[in-house]
């Protein structure tokens, strides 16, 4: 009998991560955590610490506590940094899949090529792709923070911790 397809051989436990920048933190992203956690056992946020990305508003540090405060008794979930490839980070983790969120068409175009990459450097991670909810479509970190840069509000489309975090930025 022939042994099965260790890429296609179901992951050994469900552990996922969904990796990102994270910054800001919105309702977005709370609600893919939710639904990531309505299918996995564990979820690992895991905010990407890679300097050579654009300079952030809020430090990893900061990022890992503002969604740490934002969890509200998600017990399965927690929040992690790292650096380095992804799939390399999943794998560290006892993960064999990645949670991407998505809004929009164009976000699935830059969130596939990245998909695609991450299969051919780690055909045993997959990714899943899990839509935000219709009141979240819209909603960008760099709108978020644009407007709050202004002192629009923002405490309908971020967790609490966040907004407190975005209006003192702002200050």
């Amino acid at each position: 009998m022939a042994r099965p397809n260790p890429v296609n051989r179901p992951p050994d436990s469900k552990i996922a991560v969904y990796p990102g920048s994270f910054d800001p933190f919105t309702n977005g992203h709370l609600d893919v955590v939710d639904r990531a956690l309505g299918i996995f056992d564990k979820l690992i946020i895991a905010v990407a610490a890679n300097p050579e990305k654009r300079q952030p508003l809020f430090t990893v540090e900061e990022r890992v506590e503002l969604i740490r405060a934002s969890l509200n008794g998600r017990d399965r979930a927690e929040v992690s940094t790292y650096r380095g490839l992804t799939v390399e980070y999943a794998r560290s983790q006892g993960a064999r899949t990645l949670v991407k969120g998505l809004r929009a068409y164009s976000d699935f175009d830059a969130e596939l090529q990245q998909a695609l990459m991450n299969r051919k450097l780690a055909p045993d991670i997959h990714t899943v792709f899990l839509m935000s909810g219709f009141a979240h479509i819209f909603v960008s970190s760099s709108i978020l923070k644009d407007i709050a840069s202004y002192g629009g509000k923002v405490s309908d489309l971020v967790p609490p911790p966040v907004a407190r975090a975005l209006k003192e930025k702002y200050r």
